[in-house]
């Protein structure tokens, strides 16, 4: 599996709930792009509409090789799972509160593009300090074992 590129910031956002994974449709351009590694995730978000799954907001960078049949780099792209997750995300995400981000966008061994989406609840502001608070916690302890160990 090699990994595309990542969400880091939808760690920090939200608290994730459970995560699924999804084909995504394509172009060939699009996927000259993905290889290269011309991706952004960020502020991005997937919705479900009369039973289909769409992802908004990723940004696909145009090919350099390709010519007038390049692709639109912000277009809405269908997601692809079987009809009985769709129907069981519509449920989970009529929820107060909750949404489906993507974490992640690789391939899989037989070189296929997918991405990792997650059901997520947004963070409040003291949630994301108490995070950065545990987080410098946790780099101050290391660098106290890594001094007395030398």
């Amino acid at each position: 599996m090699k990994v595309i590129t990542e969400n880091r910031k939808a760690r920090h956002d939200y608290h994730i709930l459970e995560t699924f994974e999804a084909g995504i449709s394509l172009q060939g351009t699009e996927v000259k792009s993905l290889r290269a590694g011309k991706v952004n995730l960020k502020d991005s978000y997937a919705f479900i509409k009369d039973g289909e799954m769409f992802l908004e907001g990723v940004h696909i960078g145009t090919y350099e090789a390709g010519n007038r049949f390049n692709h639109d780099p912000e277009r809405r792209r269908k997601l692809l799972m079987h009809r009985y997750e769709i129907r069981k995300l519509t449920g989970k995400i009529k929820e107060k509160g909750l949404s489906l981000v993507p974490l992640r966008m690789y391939l899989n061994d037989r070189g296929i593009c997918k991405v990792e989406l997650a059901l997520a609840q947004g963070k409040k502001l003291y949630d994301k300090r108490q995070d950065l608070a545990k987080k410098d916690a946790s780099r101050d302890i290391e660098r106290a074992f890594k001094e007395r160990r030398n």
